[in-house]
């Protein structure tokens, strides 16, 4: 079979210093965003106190364009923003942290009852011949992961958020220089997070396993296997972060605008409006802390599946650490060749007008997408045999390393496709949001009517990407090929996280600019920064949903085995009925979602329509809103509504796997898989659409969007409410569904052990 060119040690070597200079290069960039201050250093000590611990201001005084009540201004709504960010998340995280104390003694009970909490060795699940560590061990260190994951994701999202604070107003305050200022301190700020996220999962992964093998030594299979918790940690904070921001951040968003733009006529972000602050608080926790979890989950997951795969392989077998973490591996080539991606953005070219903003962001994902497909060549030559066996349900497959590297690739250009399809049917630039747009003169029916059609239409390129994705990776690679396909979709990550999370830094930059009074000119300019960001961040949803196929396809394949299962048969009622309930699992849950945004909003709209009513001289901007009680509504509402849909999604495979079986469960799996995708795509897209084609009519930059304008005007009110509706489907349903269809796999796998000795017990019963 051959060996690899690069040497264990070298492995040892290469994956914590490629980590270790992605935190160094997220570090580097945040130091040039600091830069940006308020005022000059001699006046600095005096107000070093700032409530959210940012001591630094946030620009330094030039001559013509430094107002210091502008700047005053725009601190004190930095500030409010970060409090009620940070005050909610840590509501959000002692219920979390409640949570996963319990699913991690859960997880210890499960897997340790599965050999009666002996201590003694058992034979291995693949080799009986051989002999592995004790179930009671793997109970142990599943639960390690699972902590380690699930702190890890919590610290992603928690550093995404505190980054996205502290650089909104300055984004704001440079775009008085220019819009390309003001995107590079938005981009950067958006790269700082990603390199984070993307470097520290890899480094603890890496940790992870090292430790762990000081434990399992030659016994790889219950090594990876313990190791699969680390995904299921990462993915169950992430669907918490997801589904809880995506509710706070929709019931205000929804309240702002029903009450502020359609019944009262004012701007998005006046500070006339009572719920302008807990709108722009939601950004931050839903689309960046939720995203940032979410991104990681996937990250968590595709490789963990990977490892669970090839630990049963060749590079398991006879111990080649080098081929066994050639998934980690990818990941740091990931963050290099994202490194020197990220510099054509802020250093090697200059955006100087608004039309430069959106090409940008595309070639960021077009340059590291070229890039990282020399890179995984490279990885694959110098770190795989030539030739090595893939296990492939009971058989032996061989596999070359050019087949791994197609398997890899095809994963990776199957992301650009979905993006590039997702940005043509959400960007106001093409044809499909044009024509949502157009259908408005007509109402708000219409409009919903196209924009649902373009969300079903846009699933159908995505899907057969997706599929073709899985005939190639699964033809050369079986399962594993299937795995690396989804890591190759995910390693540019830290390029994709920095442009996603671009859109809402520069979405809350525009907040700041119209409740600090900042003029005309500057609304411009930060509203084509978020308008740009808007259609990339539906590029990073589809990034999100097309990896999650891939990511649960490999990790039920994965299940499939551990549980021993030989065939799963659709014709058996078994199967069937698994099938049928797994594929109604997406609606309920959207179900749960949706209407928790829909009762969480109806609370805010009668509390901004109570606050105008009642407060004297609101309206003509004497008089101060109470931000506050509407930051407490949003936050009580997503903490509630928040429980519920997470229980389904956790409970779902534990139920199923104790009560009807591992066969039942695979069907649950397959269909939750299956229509999941569909309706997280169309959702995503949909909203989109429904967004974009309001800014196109409120942008008014071609003749025919000002004949649909200006703002007011009854076209502008049908895609208001059509933006209102789209808000919860693709912040809040859509985005959660990829967690969804991930999650459930990858709890199945890791509690497949005790499913398959002590699972149907219903069955069993009759």
């Amino acid at each position: 079979m051959g060996a690899a060119m690069l040497s264990e040690l070298a492995t040892e070597i290469v994956v914590p210093v490629c980590a270790v200079i992605g935190i160094a290069f997220s570090l580097v960039q945040w130091v040039m965003v600091s830069r940006v201050k308020l005022t000059s250093e001699r006046h600095a000590s005096s107000a070093n106190s700032s409530k959210n611990g940012y001591g630094d201001y946030l620009i330094e005084e030039e001559e013509g364009i430094n107002d210091h009540s502008v700047v005053t201004k725009c601190a004190d709504i930095q500030n409010a923003i970060s409090e009620g960010a940070t005050s909610f998340l840590f509501t959000e995280y002692q219920y979390v942290g409640i949570f996963m104390i319990a699913f991690a003694i859960l997880i210890f009970l499960f897997l340790g009852s599965v050999e009666g909490f002996s201590m003694k060795s058992q034979p291995c699940t693949y080799d009986k011949e051989k002999m592995c560590k004790p179930a009671l061990a793997t109970a142990i260190f599943s639960t390690v992961s699972f902590l380690l994951g699930a702190i890890t994701s919590v610290l992603s999202g928690f550093l995404g958020m505190k980054i996205a604070t502290y650089a909104n107003a300055r984004t704001t305050l440079e775009a008085r220089k220019g819009v390309g200022k003001a995107f590079i301190v938005a981009f950067r700020s958006g790269a700082v997070m990603g390199f984070l996220l993307a470097a520290n999962g890899l480094l603890v992964l890496y940790i992870a396993i090292n430790l762990f093998k000081l434990y399992y030594g030659d016994d790889w299979e219950g090594l990876f296997e313990a190791i699969t918790g680390y995904g299921l940690g990462g993915s169950s904070m992430a669907l918490f972060g997801r589904v809880g921001g995506g509710i706070y951040t929709k019931a205000a968003d929804v309240g702002a605008d029903l009450v502020g733009k359609v019944e009262r006529n004012i701007p998005e972000d006046d500070p006339r409006n009572p719920a302008v602050i807990a709108d722009n608080v939601g950004d931050n926790v839903g689309d960046i802390a939720g995203m940032g979890s979410d991104l990681f989950g996937s990250y968590a997951e595709s490789s963990c599946a990977a490892l669970v795969v090839a630990s049963i392989s060749s590079f398991g077998i006879n111990h080649d650490f080098t081929g066994m973490l050639y998934p980690l591996l990818i990941s740091s080539v990931g963050i290099l060749v994202c490194l020197i991606t990220t510099l054509f953005a802020t250093d090697l070219f200059e955006i100087k007008v608004v039309k430069e903003i959106e090409p940008a962001l595309k070639k960021q994902l077009i340059i590291s997408t070229i890039l990282m497909t020399v890179g995984i060549a490279i990885v694959t030559w110098i770190g795989v045999p030539s030739s090595f066996t893939i296990y492939n349900f009971g058989v032996q497959k061989v596999v070359k390393n050019w087949q791994l590297f197609l398997c890899v690739g095809v994963g990776l250009w199957a992301g650009l496709i979905i993006g590039f399809v997702t940005e043509y049917y959400t960007s106001n630039a093409y044809s499909p949001v044009q024509d949502v747009a157009d259908s408005c003169r007509t109402g708000a029916a219409t409009n919903v009517i196209f924009g649902l059609a373009l969300g079903y239409k846009s699933v159908i390129i995505p899907i057969f990407a997706i599929a073709i994705s899985i005939f190639v990776s699964f033809s050369f690679a079986a399962m594993y090929g299937i795995a690396v396909a989804a890591l190759g979709m995910l390693s540019t990550i830290a390029t994709g996280l920095a442009i996603d999370a671009y859109g809402p830094i520069s979405d809350n930059a525009g907040g700041i600019a119209e409740m600090a009074g900042m003029s005309h000119r500057i609304r411009e300019r930060t509203d084509a920064l978020d308008a740009a960001g808007n259609t990339t961040a539906a590029i990073g949803k589809g990034f999100a949903i097309g990896s999650a196929a891939l990511v649960s396809l490999a990790l039920f394949g994965a299940f499939v085995s551990r549980a021993a299962i030989t065939t799963v048969d659709v014709l058996t009622p078994k199967v069937f009925i698994g099938l049928i309930v797994g594929a109604m699992l997406p609606y309920w849950f959207s179900a749960m979602t949706m209407k928790s945004v829909g009762s969480a909003a109806l609370k805010m709209v009668e509390e901004v329509r109570r606050q105008f009513n009642t407060i004297p001289g609101l309206m003509e901007g004497h008089a101060k809103p109470d931000y506050a009680t509407c930051v407490k509504i949003s936050t009580d509402a997503s903490i509630k509504e928040m429980i519920p849909p997470g229980a389904l999604v956790m409970l779902t495979p534990l139920i199923v796997g104790t009560f009807f079986g591992v066969e039942t469960l695979s069907g649950v799996l397959a269909g939750a898989l299956v229509s999941g995708v569909q309706i997280a795509i169309s959702a995503s897209n949909t909203g989109g659409a429904w967004d974009n084609a309001k800014k196109y009519i409120e942008a008014g930059a071609s003749e025919h969007a000002m004949t649909l304008g200006p703002k007011g005007s009854d076209p502008h009110k049908a895609a208001v409410i059509g933006d209102t509706v789209g808000d919860p489907l693709k912040d809040t349903s859509g985005p959660s569904l990829n967690i969804l269809i991930k999650l459930m796999a990858v709890e199945s796998l890791v509690f497949a052990p005790f499913f398959a000795t002590h699972g149907g017990l219903l069955f069993k019963i009759f």
